[in-house]
């Protein structure tokens, strides 16, 4: 099936077109983390009241693209490494670090050959941000990857979109959410073709196509299970860090969306803890 073997290919040229954009957008406010060593992104503060005290721990930040987030977690006290399938990306991520002065490792790597990159290193803490599985074919296979990064008794954490958003159409006119999308994982990724990216940029792309998979919430917490973790929390929000249905949600102080009419109808984000057995 065409999209399975060149998936990586094709979605990676696309962020290494789009991470320069990133970089130089005030949404990711690169220059505020230089200016000010005490910054952490919105993301992050908002993952504090679950995610607690790391400082002193080895974590890794799967999918890390450029870096924001696992500074932040580095300026909380982790030891961190960054990795990314994206060459571009991890370049943006090292250029922030060198500028900061903060001592954070980053890996180029995909994040299914990480336990091999990382040379069989074994974390406290593995951390994972919103949008980044839905990258990625199978979540059983991710997983494994998990459980090979965490020495026994280590923690994984994760927020990220929920199943249910991504599986719902685009905005209507009408303002009904309609289901139009796949909520299970399937063999066949949604295929798209977008030439924009989620922060305000001039920039015109040419890498337009990506290849996507929706993962629900049994999948996820069965493959964990499977591969030897035990479930430690999972909290649903009514928000997500940027604007998932364009025109029907409404942005608070701390960078959050959620809908404006009836939140409380929407899971839009989950953030799941699991520990490795």
């Amino acid at each position: 099936m065409h999209g399975v073997d060149d998936y990586r290919d094709i979605n990676r040229a696309n962020w290494d077109e789009r991470a320069p954009a990133h970089a130089a957008s005030p949404e990711y406010n690169l220059q505020g983390f230089i200016d000010d060593p005490g910054l952490i992104s919105d993301v992050v503060r908002f993952d504090l009241p679950l995610l607690g005290d790391v400082s002193g721990l080895r974590a890794v930040h799967l999918q890390c693209h450029i870096g924001t987030d696992t500074l932040s977690l580095s300026r909380l006290g982790a030891r961190m490494t960054g990795l990314d399938f994206s060459p571009v990306s991890i370049r943006h991520a090292r250029s922030l670090v060198a500028q900061t002065g903060d001592e954070v490792n980053f890996v180029e790597s995909d994040v299914y050959d990480a336990v091999a990159a990382l040379g069989g290193e074994e974390f406290d803490l593995v951390f994972t941000g919103i949008g980044a599985l839905g990258w990625l074919p199978s979540i059983s296979r991710w997983a494994a990857t998990v459980s090979g990064l965490l020495k026994p008794g280590g923690r994984l954490f994760i927020r990220e979109g929920h199943p249910m958003l991504f599986s719902l159409a685009d905005p209507r006119p009408d303002g009904l959410l309609v289901v139009d999308y796949p909520y299970f994982e399937r063999d066949e990724p949604s295929v798209w073709q977008d030439g924009g990216t989620y922060v305000e940029t001039e920039a015109v792309f040419t890498a337009n196509t990506t290849y996507e998979w929706n993962h629900g919430m049994g999948e996820i917490v069965t493959a964990l299970h499977e591969a030897g973790l035990q479930l430690s929390g999972l909290v649903e929000h009514d928000s997500v860090p940027w604007e998932a249905l364009r025109g029907q949600m409404t942005k608070d102080d701390g960078g959050e969306w959620r809908l404006t009419d009836r939140p409380w109808r929407l899971p839009a984000s989950y953030t799941l803890q699991a520990v490795r057995l």
